[in-house]
């Protein structure tokens, strides 16, 4: 077995999980020390740039943000698409690949095509704005009034855009999240197959499991998470109460498939 196959099978155990793995060359240069002095300010009351060099390196491992090895404090995975400066420097498979096709197959024409790179709560915002500017927004008159009505509701995409991040196989190396925009439906497709004895019957009804228990963590405190196992169910609450096709869970190669479908 390679070295990458072994990993996904010990993180399938829940023996290992790769977010909190040391990242071989980084240092805490490699981390953006003010958004990390932000962050604990205003989760954890207390300033960074007040404590010793020693002691802030000794917080930042605590929180698995870095890692001791063998003497050197490395960045975790975590800890780069987090807090770092440049994550896709170390990690090349961080990033959305966002393409929109006028039609509903992929040989369809290519409209607009973008790759999203950056930190994953920058990835989440730069995305929901790709998505929002790609969308037609047709009016209807409500009385006298002019209202514009969404293909999708934001508050779907930001959960699918933010499940995508947050529990994608970090380990695939070389693979991006891909969302493909057709004219019927979204497509988010996530590297990696579910982990651990989750399926998607689980999953529609809230049964969650945090392969990046790390990522989970931060993105829940700086309110990008709001429940763990959420959602899915809202997402298909949702698009029910649109009266919209039930979206579509699935598995394809190493690939995880989440489809909505327009109203």
């Amino acid at each position: 077995m390679t070295v990458e196959e072994l990993l996904r099978l010990f993180e399938a155990s829940g023996s290992l999980h790769f977010d909190i793995s040391p990242v071989e060359g980084t240092s805490i240069n490699d981390l953006n020390i003010d958004i990390i002095r932000d962050y604990f300010i205003k989760y954890n009351t207390f300033d960074l740039f007040e404590e010793s060099k020693e002691t802030r390196e000794r917080i930042l491992v605590n929180a698995d943000i870095l890692k001791e090895i063998d003497g050197k404090k490395l960045c975790t995975v975590g800890g780069l698409l987090v807090f770092g400066k440049n994550p896709e420097k170390y990690l090349p498979q961080n990033g959305v690949s966002f393409a929109h096709f006028k039609g509903s197959e992929i040989t369809d024409e290519l409209i607009d095509k973008k790759i999203i790179t950056g930190r994953i709560q920058d990835i989440a915002e730069q995305l929901m704005v790709v998505i929002k500017n790609n969308m037609l927004t047709p009016s209807v008159i409500n009385g006298l009034k002019r209202e514009e009505k969404e293909e999708y509701p934001m508050i779907v995409m930001r959960e699918a855009i933010v499940n995508s991040l947050v529990h994608r196989n970090y380990s695939i190396s070389g693979s991006k999240i891909r969302v493909f925009m057709y004219d019927d439906r979204i497509e988010f497709r996530s590297p990696g197959r579910l982990p651990n004895t989750v399926t998607i019957e689980k999953m529609k009804i809230g049964v969650s499991y945090a392969r990046n228990p790390f990522l989970v963590k931060y993105m829940e405190n700086m309110r990008y998470i709001n429940q763990l196992g959420r959602g899915i169910p809202m997402i298909l609450k949702q698009m029910k109460e649109l009266g919209a096709k039930e979206p579509l869970l699935m598995e394809q190669g190493e690939e995880f498939i989440l489809t909505i479908y327009k109203a």
